[in-house]
């Protein structure tokens, strides 16, 4: 009832009996509701007594019966009366609160990036896009436009990136098709960062026909562009596709392209295609990873084909490109399936000098369990090493 009273002397701008109310419902012990405390806010500020706002603030704050609501009011309030650094400073240790941080939603995020736009200060709104999750940036962007804002393409830029970012293409797709409804032209950043996505996702229809506005746009594909499109075709399992894309591009050529190539070659038992660009990435002067290097044993491996595997092995240890986990897993079940018990020993051997004692047993296991015996030399470093795990 008295929280009552309170709202409807706020409404009448009867501010000083508001205020003694107030004082009195604490002396007693009585909370005001917090719709109650944020009419009494705004009643404050819209009088010119911020000062008395904010320590009305604080004390919700104190007692945790702040609203999402109270931080979007508090933050318009502030900017008026102190200003864009004042307030930018305020919102960025409530951040640093990690519960205060929770209580936030996308109205207050948007009335800060408002505040920021309004000085055009930009860096700091793309900046605060990108730290919300996607939910919330895309229920952000939706209450702007909402408010009647009409998005700016960094903003859009900001928003697409932080949906991507997270694997939720849904919400980007939106946010790309509110863009055209604006009559905003979306950047190749864009385009890019939605076709990537889509691509990873599964989307492969969706992603050409992105693929193709991005044409029609006037921007030209890069080669992030192509690899995406390749790692939408691999998923969707169109390792010929994505192998015959990666022939029409080849002059644009880096690593990440050339990966995704091993990758459909792998899929495919193409050894000999998967030893080829792995030849033209050494020629090329491209870095190669381990990676690559994996992908073509891997291959090997698939196509039965475990001398060629090992060759592989010998040119990445003399390329100084330093073996992993993955490389000696393959490299052993090839030797395993064409019998090579003392190249898979000499491996074993060096799996445990190099420490990876655990998969060294666990292939030891399996090549017992094949029917090789290994040499009295291998059991004894086997069993010195089961001693010690």
């Amino acid at each position: 009832m008295l929280s009552k009273r309170m709202v409807g002397l706020c409404k009448s701008n009867r501010v000083r009996s508001a205020i003694q109310l107030y004082v009195s419902m604490e002396v007693a012990g009585v909370d005001p509701t917090p719709h109650a405390c944020n009419s009494l806010i705004s009643s404050l500020c819209r009088n010119g007594s911020v000062d008395k706002a904010l320590k009305v603030f604080d004390k919700m704050k104190e007692r945790r019966r702040t609203t999402c609501h109270t931080y979007s009011l508090v933050l318009k309030e502030i900017a008026r009366v102190r200003g864009f650094d004042f307030t930018m400073e305020m919102f960025a240790d409530w951040e640093g609160e990690e519960m205060v941080r929770r209580r936030f939603d996308a109205v207050v995020y948007n009335t800060m990036m408002s505040i920021c736009g309004e000085v055009n200060r930009w860096v700091e709104t793309e900046r605060m896009w990108r730290s919300l999750n996607p939910e919330l940036a895309f229920k952000a962007y939706i209450e702007m436009v909402k408010s009647g804002m009409i998005p700016t393409e960094n903003t859009a830029q900001a928003v697409v990136g932080a949906c991507t970012k997270e694997g939720k293409w849904e919400l980007a797709l939106s946010v790309y098709e509110s863009m055209l409804g604006f009559e905003l032209k979306p950047n190749e950043v864009i385009y890019n960062a939605l076709i990537n996505s889509l691509g990873k996702a599964g989307e492969v229809r969706s992603a050409f026909k992105l693929f193709d506005c991005m044409r029609s746009s006037g921007y030209t594909p890069n080669a992030y562009t192509w690899n995406a499109l390749i790692v939408a075709l691999n998923r969707e399992k169109r390792y010929g596709d994505a192998l015959r894309l990666f022939n029409s591009v080849e002059k644009q050529m880096n690593l990440h392209l050339y990966n995704s190539a091993l990758v459909s070659c792998q899929k495919l038992g193409l050894w000999d295609r998967s030893l080829q660009l792995l030849w033209k990435m050494e020629v090329s002067r491209l870095s190669v990873s381990t990676a690559s290097y994996n992908l073509a044993i891997s291959t090997c491996e698939a196509a039965r084909k475990p001398r060629i595997a090992l060759e592989v092995y010998e040119r990445m240890v003399h390329k100084n490109c330093i073996p992993d986990t993955f490389t000696y897993m393959s490299l052993i079940r090839a030797c395993i399936w064409g019998s090579l018990l003392s190249e898979a020993l000499e491996l074993l051997d060096g799996m445990c000098l190099q420490g990876k004692v655990v998969m060294a047993k666990k292939l030891y296991s399996r090549m017992r369990e094949s029917g090789m015996k290994a040499d009295g030399k291998t059991r004894a470093m086997m069993l010195q090493n089961l001693t010690k795990h």
